[in-house]
């Protein structure tokens, strides 16, 4: 039997990728760069990193202290590693003590359904080197499609698992699918939740995250006249049909617009766009909770819900304003790796 680890259990070392010249942060990278510094050194505080770089001697000079950072030269073609890294998985009965018992899945990255351009990063897992036994597949998964609550039950959504840019499997043949690789034996789906500006057609990892086996986290709308109200409702309805499951909301943010730039036949325009910020994006480590901020009215309250969540660990807010010019916060930056995962 098998079965894939909850972020909150025990983990080996979380995975992150630098930004570098040639991946979208280039118009703002320096400020890229000093969110991921802050991230990293949040981590190392509590476990090891394994921090992929296109220059190594280049990214270890933003950092003053290298203790528990593992530095990997590798180029990619972004740094979304949540979703271009393998998963994590048990065999029963582990919790492990050696890397025979804990092995990894590499599913095919395609960009998000082919919206990018994203062959290096597919390839990211097959040129580390793990000690532990590695399964590649031609299906295609992303790690911020799916959460995992250590017991067997899979929270996810359709419209991203079930999207044609990504499967052509009935959800039956999915779970199937889910169930003979990663050992899930029940599945909560989402019909609905999204976020404006997301470009993962809707990852469970932007709108609800389990922090213990029997308690899931979730973006709530109270704004009648904010787009998200009906559709985050609707999800909030389905969260409450699951049975066995208690339920804490985070608010949303205000909305947070940036001004990007775009060619219309060959004149430069501007347009106003919506970006996906979401308290939900938020990353659980050995001792302590990552969650993600951003110069908001309510980051305070946020945090607070945390700390009443996880009464023992630290909780640690970051700054991801940076982060969502690119649609993505905080968790879709990091992959944990579960314990008994070495290279």
């Amino acid at each position: 039997m098998i079965r894939v680890p909850a972020e909150f259990e025990q983990q080996s070392f979380i995975l992150i990728i630098f930004p570098h010249e040639h991946s979208d942060w280039i118009d703002y990278l320096e400020e890229a760069r000093n969110c991921f510094v802050e991230i990293v050194n949040a981590i190392i505080t509590y476990q090891k990193v394994v921090l992929i770089c296109d220059d190594v001697t280049l990214v270890k000079s933003y950092f003053t202290v290298h203790h528990n950072i593992t530095f990997i030269k590798y180029l990619t073609d972004d740094t979304w590693a949540r979703d271009c890294s393998a998963i994590s998985r048990y065999h029963v009965g582990a919790f492990c003590d050696n890397t025979k018992d804990t092995t990894l899945v590499d599913f095919t990255f395609n960009g998000w359904g082919g919206k990018f351009e994203a062959s290096k990063d597919n390839l990211l897992t097959r040129s580390l080197g793990f000690q532990n036994s590695v399964q590649t597949l031609s299906h295609e998964l992303e790690g911020g499609a799916i959460e995992s609550n250590g017991n067997g039950v899979l929270l996810t959504t359709s419209e991203c698992l079930l999207n044609p840019n990504r499967t052509a499997k009935s959800k039956s043949e999915v779970e199937h699918f889910l169930n003979q690789v990663l050992g899930f034996t029940k599945f909560l789906w989402l019909d609905h939740g999204y976020l404006a500006g997301d470009d993962t057609d809707s990852h469970i990892d932007t709108l609800a995250r389990f922090v213990d086996e029997e308690t899931i986290m979730y973006v709530k709308c109270h704004d009648k006249n904010d787009e998200h109200y009906e559709a985050l409702s609707k999800m909030e309805r389905q969260l409450k049909s699951f049975e066995g499951f208690r339920l804490i909301a985070l608010p949303m943010t205000n909305p947070i617009y940036h001004d990007e730039e775009y060619l219309d036949n060959d004149t430069v325009k501007i347009i106003q766009q919506r970006l996906p910020a979401t308290y939900a994006n938020f990353l659980i480590i050995n001792g302590a909770v990552l969650v993600p901020t951003y110069n908001d009215s309510h980051d305070k309250e946020v945090l607070a819900i945390f700390k009443a969540a996880f009464p023992y660990h630290d909780i640690i807010g970051i700054d991801c304003s940076v982060l969502i010019k690119q649609h993505g916060s905080l968790h879709c930056v990091t992959m944990q790796f579960a314990h008994g995962v070495s290279f």
